[in-house]
């Protein structure tokens, strides 16, 4: 990066947490966790979840923040600054290439979320039977614009926001973000649970039943503590390097994890009730959010609001990610190959959403994009969330843990000395040992080289 370009950074603590729970904070807590946390036995799940949450994904997601607030720098340049010469460059490569991926795929699913606000709004589900719903669904996906106009509705509003820059843009609106998602998801909770029969979703989600936990759903959970945190996708390691200089690392690493987790669960308390309540299995699977709960707004008293509000929350928990995603794509575009920032949003947002629109038609209109039996949305899927999330966290933590430098990597917990970092060994014991063993699991059995 050239010396006369003035670097953005994030200008409160506030921002800070905001902009990085936010960026941890999207469609894996509120729309994967409930359906996993259903097929995986509810409470048995969640003790695991919290457990790798803070054995695991604490210490991995401290790694990133500290690479990144080391070195200022984009993933790739941050590596390349700490071993120049080398090739553990190639850590950032695949963080930039897996943020390019998902962010095309997942702005596919995050344009979803505004087809259901939209039919939310006008009041689509009340008074419709399952069969319609089912219906509703499958006649939006067959659209032949409709899926590709919400796809890209969604990637502008996010370019917009990461145009104007990282306190104008992503610290000023993850300020506002953030709080509405959880004013929000208070509401739909105190909602669920006055509904007849909510106790029932509560005794799931809370009571742990460990006679239903297997090797798998061990993996599951570790899968989803590590996923929920957006650790391996150059996030982190980008939004650190916003951070400054006198803040404490630790404290605000802890604060993010908090939040994140306690808003998958408060998803899960707005689900399960309403999903007990109404009879519906909780092992719905991915169409919980898509086809199980319009079904349940249809039937429930007061329906409307409660389906415009999860809807909504929906929507800017997807919002707030793809900021962040796209970020990663955008601090590479101005550092290494020095565009302006408004030139390198607009070229990621077009190859993006080139990508995200061919993804959105390998699902339906054009199966010959298709390699091995996948689409080109499950490649995309598979490659990122299987292969480069999991191998780019488990090289970091080792490069962390054995090439970064014992007295640095202290210096900068405790930000030389400024605040105290009475964890670092701890910390470095998981870093060195546990969590590169764990990371390693899950890398193996994604890709089928073991299977539970």
């Amino acid at each position: 990066m050239p010396e006369n370009v003035k670097r953005g950074s994030f200008g409160s603590k506030f921002g800070v947490i905001a902009a990085t729970a936010g960026s941890a904070v999207g469609l894996g807590n509120i729309w994967r966790f409930p359906y996993i946390a259903g097929e995986n036995g509810g409470g048995a799940f969640l003790l695991l979840y919290l457990g790798f949450i803070i054995l695991i994904g604490l210490p991995v997601m401290l790694s990133e923040l500290t690479i990144g607030r080391s070195t200022q720098r984009n993933p790739f340049g941050a590596f390349r600054l700490l071993r120049p010469g080398q090739k553990w460059f190639w850590i950032g490569v695949m963080g930039i290439a897996a943020a390019f991926m998902i962010n095309a795929f997942y702005s596919v699913v995050a344009g979803w979320t505004l087809e259901y606000l939209f039919k939310a709004i006008t009041n689509q589900f009340t008074g419709e039977s399952p069969e319609s719903i089912i219906s509703q669904f499958n006649d939006f996906q067959n659209s032949n614009w409709r899926p590709l106009f919400w796809t890209v509705l969604f990637l502008c509003i996010s370019g917009s926001v990461v145009w104007a820059g990282i306190e104008k843009g992503i610290e000023k609106y993850t300020k506002i973000l953030m709080p509405v998602l959880i004013v929000l998801i208070v509401i739909l909770d105190i909602r669920a649970i006055t509904l007849p029969g909510a106790a029932e979703g509560l005794r799931f989600l809370f009571e742990p039943d460990f006679s239903k936990i297997k090797a798998s759903t061990v993996l599951e959970a570790l899968g989803q503590a590590f996923f929920s945190l957006s650790i391996g996708m150059g996030t982190l390691i980008t939004y650190g390097s916003y951070i400054k200089k006198n803040e404490n690392l630790g404290m605000s690493t802890a604060a993010v994890a908090i939040i994140d987790t306690l808003i998958a669960i408060m998803a899960g308390v707005a689900i399960f009730p309403a999903v007990f309540a109404f009879g519906i299995s909780p092992a719905s699977g991915p169409d919980l959010v898509f086809l199980t709960l319009p079904n349940i707004f249809a039937q429930m008293k007061g329906g409307y609001i409660f389906a415009l509000f999860f809807f909504t929350l929906l929507t800017v928990a997807a919002l707030t990610s793809t900021i962040s995603i796209l970020e990663v794509v955008v601090a590479y575009f101005t550092e290494e190959l020095h565009i302006t920032r408004g030139r390198a949003t607009l070229l990621a947002s077009l190859g993006i959403g080139f990508l995200g629109i061919l993804s959105s038609l390998s699902l339906y209109h054009i199966p010959e994009l298709s390699i091995v039996g996948r689409n080109l949305f499950g490649i995309l899927e598979f490659i990122s969330s299987n292969v480069l999330l999991p191998l780019g966290g488990l090289l970091i933590v080792i490069f962390v843990a054995w090439l970064f430098g014992k007295t640095k990597l202290k210096g900068e917990l405790s930000s030389n000395g400024l605040f105290k970092a009475s964890y670092f060994p701890i910390f470095l014991f998981i870093v060195r040992y546990v969590a590169p063993l764990a990371i390693a699991l899950v890398l193996m059995n994604s890709v089928g080289l073991i299977k539970f």
